[in-house]
């Protein structure tokens, strides 16, 4: 095989990585080097590092450095230039500000060797404790002129070189404000800086050449990657990116292996109840109790599901779809098919307010469900559901119901995992928002289907994801994708806002809505007031808007810590009509579909995921009239214009994978999502699409990796197979 042409970002890496040791000649160590524990200078830097995961030099080697942009002077800003600089603190000092419910504005006089001007940060007034004069900051935002520089809301300000560091005497060796490819920053906490941190890995940088590689030397040359050693050297103390790219490549290959297996193991050993027979169930649900007809991409994704179900293989798919686009529609379907071949199904979802919502649009949608009526004479199918709140007589008879076959369909949260839960014959599973589920509690519900069989599963989520994380993420699913909206759909009209004018303004519209005789919904960031984060509170709100600008409509109030009866009863009121504006958290993000809200007003918007935004606008428009959202936040703020501008969730789902990264955009690594260390996407799109190659290369070349020179890739497989599983 001809070698690919090296990219220019590793061609030099192993020269990089050389000149960066040149000052501490290698000897090769133990592999025990990476097992020492590291000797912090204090305890309580110890225990910062701790919170870190940093207790040993492999620890420390591989957590890296990021670069935080190309460092700017004060002298070099430009008007509405979006910079990073390093700067220390002059003075520092706090003022009122006129709006309402704000707290003071933190005013900081900053400066460098070039310059001086007034960096001014929103809702933080700890900061004027945090940062006393002499204190030395990394401040990412935009210069807006007039030596005026507004500190990003969401970016870390502290640098690592700040007062602790002038406080124990350390300050920045050479090269740590600024390297190769711009500002460095290791990731700190509480009690530990980043410079601090940057010590110790020079201190233990010899302990590089301990790296072992996964890679063998054949495949290193076919992918023009340096090796290991090299790689970890530039990461930390180098050209950087070039470093941590090829780290990446090792970490997305053995995910990608992972992934490749799982599909594998999937579609081999496990056996599923092969769903063939006629559709007398589902025909006749679609053609005379369904009140609509399925869009053209329901029908399809249908017959996806038909061709799977068909199968002994389990089916193991992912139901992608756009806000509104109907996937329990689809869901259903699945679930009548196990039902009219003599089998149960079961929707599971992450909270009760979901699951409810679930359970009362299936009984929307197949009625009958809920109650001893029967949808066909030879084809029962009824229905429950099962959550936390649950009375313990109602769940007893629930559970009898279903472990003698009685009970079709069961709908619920986390209970369905449970193990007094039993099943007759469970031929289906549709789990919603799979990614909030970690792979044991999805695997519970495998259990639950008769010896030596596992059910279907199809995966829901209201979050379309960008392609990259589809490949990153969901690997082992095949995916279907529901783009189309039912007809009669308007388009939801969005505007950004922030003065009190526009506030008074959009108060107005709302009223003019709810006299027409529509409904509204107002989203609060926190349930109660908080000292430590400066935002509206739903309670508070509710207080105010029942008593003030909409006091003369009934105002009703929704957030996750009231009682699930209190819930549901709120959630059954508002349906009915006889709630005209309910002021919620984002326990509405997903799952409430009530045709007649056609307003939405969302505070402090600046501080959700464009992603979520989008979900939360999903709660309207969902009838034939035209709806209006609100967004109250920063006009200049990029994800709100996105918002704005955009009404497609896929492409708003790429510009917030952009905006935020997969960390923030998708959880953590019990969810399946977001557990890369080394890689970070969407950047790393084309070293995932590499890596997604060569692991289908590699296993079917040598599928147990029983090779010699694959040892290494197969001890660090299974390690990270039973991570993922004890996830």
């Amino acid at each position: 095989m001809v070698a690919a042409p090296v990219p220019t970002a590793f061609a030099t890496l192993t020269e990089l990585s050389e000149n960066a040791l040149r000052d501490a000649p290698v000897r090769w160590p133990r592999p025990s080097a990476w097992a020492l524990k590291l000797a912090w200078e204090a305890p309580t830097v110890a225990e910062a590092a701790a919170q870190l995961g940093l207790h040993t030099v492999g620890d420390l080697l591989a957590h890296l450095p990021r670069d935080t942009g190309e460092g700017r002077t004060v002298a070099e800003l430009a008007p509405d230039e979006v910079a990073t600089v390093v700067v220390e603190v002059r003075s520092i000092a706090s003022r009122p500000v006129r709006r309402r419910g704000m707290k003071p504005l933190v005013e900081a006089t900053v400066a460098d060797e070039t310059g001086v001007m007034v960096a001014t940060f929103f809702n933080q007034p700890w900061l004027q404790r945090a940062y006393p004069p002499g204190t030395r900051l990394m401040l990412a935002g935009k210069f807006q002129g007039r030596n005026r520089f507004r500190v990003n809301a969401h970016a870390r300000t502290d640098a690592g070189v700040g007062s602790a560091d002038a406080a124990d005497g350390v300050s920045p060796p050479a090269g740590a404000a600024r390297g190769a490819a711009g500002v460095a920053q290791y990731p700190a906490t509480k009690g530990i800086t980043s410079t601090q941190i940057l010590a110790m890995a020079q201190l233990h940088r010899a302990a590089v050449a301990a790296a072992v590689d996964p890679l063998p030397a054949r495949m290193r040359v076919e992918e023009a990657l340096p090796d290991a050693v090299a790689a970890f050297a530039a990461a930390h103390f180098g050209d950087r990116e070039a470093g941590r790219r090829r780290l990446a490549f090792d970490e997305l290959l053995l995910d990608q292996m992972l992934q490749l297996r799982l599909r594998e193991e999937h579609r081999g050993a496990d056996r599923a109840p092969a769903l063939r027979g006629p559709r007398s169930l589902t025909d006749r649900w679609r053609q005379e109790l369904l009140p609509f007809t399925p869009t053209g991409d329901q029908a399809r994704a249908m017959e996806a599901l038909d061709a799977d179900l068909a199968q002994e293989r389990p089916m193991q798919r992912l139901l992608m779809g756009e806000v509104g686009s109907g996937k329990t529609v689809v869901a259903l379907h699945a679930m009548l098919r196990a039902v009219e071949h003599g089998h149960q199904a079961a929707l599971m979802a992450p909270t009760e307010v979901l699951a409810e919502q679930h359970f009362a649009t299936l009984c929307a949608l197949l009625p009958g469900l809920a109650d001893a009526g029967l949808i066909g004479a030879s084809a029962p199918a009824r229905g429950a559901l099962l959550t936390g709140s649950v009375t313990q007589a109602r769940r007893r008879e629930l559970l009898a119901r279903l472990a003698s076959g009685e009970l079709d369909v069961l709908v619920g949260t986390h209970a369905l995992i449970e193990e007094p839960v039993r099943f007759a014959s469970l031929g289906v599973v549709v789990v919603d928002e799979q990614h909030r589920f970690g792979v044991r509690q999805r695997a519970a519900l495998d259990s639950k289907a008769p010896a030596g069989r596992v059910p279907h599963v199809l995966h829901l989520t209201a979050t379309p994801i960008p392609r990259t994380l589809r490949l990153a993420s969901f690997g082992a699913l095949e995916v279907t994708t529901l783009r189309e909206l039912p007809r009669g759909r308007l388009p939801i009209v969005t505007h950004v806002a922030d003065s009190d004018r526009e506030r008074s303004r959009a108060y107005e519209r709302i009223r003019e809505e709810l006299r027409a005789g529509r409904q509204a919904f107002v989203v609060c960031p926190l349930i109660s007031d908080s000292e430590a984060v400066q935002a509206r509170a739903a309670t508070a709100e509710f207080e105010r808007l029942r008593t003030g600008e909409l006091a003369d409509f009934e105002v009703g109030l929704l957030h996750g810590q009231m009682h699930p009866r209190d819930k549901a009863e709120t959630m059954a009121r508002f349906a009915a009509r006889e709630v005209d504006v309910l002021v919620a958290t984002t326990v509405i993000e997903v799952g409430i579909d009530v045709p007649n809200a056609t307003v939405m007003l969302v505070e402090d918007a600046e501080r959700y995921g464009l992603s979520q935004l989008h979900q939360l606008r999903g709660r309207i428009g969902r009838g034939g009239h035209a709806s209006l959202c609100l967004l109250f936040g920063p006009k200049g703020s990029r994800r709100l214009k996105a918002l704005a501008e955009h009404t497609d969730g896929f492409k708003l789902a790429e510009l917030d994978l952009e905006l935020r990264g997969e960390g923030e955009l998708t959880g953590t690594r019990q969810s399946g999502l977001a557990r890369f260390r080394f890689a970070r996407l969407p950047d790393d799109a084309a070293v995932l699409a590499r890596a997604h190659a060569r692991a289908g290369r590699l296993l079917t070349e040598d599928p147990a990796l029983e090779r010699p020179e694959h040892a290494v890739l197969r001890s660090e497989l299974a390690r990270l197979e039973a991570e993922v599983v004890g996830a």
